[in-house]
């Protein structure tokens, strides 16, 4: 037995949604009742939710401290003391 669901969702999002369910071969009716049987089957959702995604900036600055991480021949500090010594001689 089929039951009906109503939901409003933004037009430019639904139209976006639709074009891409359309290149995987479905529709949107198929779409959701593939994420609701996902949901059902894994008994939570079928992704992560999260609001700890780190913006463009912040991505760009954790991939350079990896890299300055990773550098052999980065300038290393064993104190903040000596940071600070070299920040204030103008060193850096």
């Amino acid at each position: 037995m089929k039951s009906r669901i109503s939901v409003t969702v933004d037009k430019e999002l639904k139209d976006k949604a639709v074009k891409l369910f359309d290149e995987l071969g479905m529709n949107m009716s198929v779409a959701i009742d593939v994420f609701l049987r996902q949901c059902v089957r894994l008994h939570r959702m079928p992704f992560t939710i999260s609001s700890n995604v780190p913006n463009p900036v912040t991505v760009a600055a954790i991939k350079e401290a990896e890299r300055i991480s990773n550098d052999p021949n980065a300038k290393r500090y064993s104190s903040f003391a000596e940071i600070m010594d070299e920040v204030l001689k103008g060193d850096v």
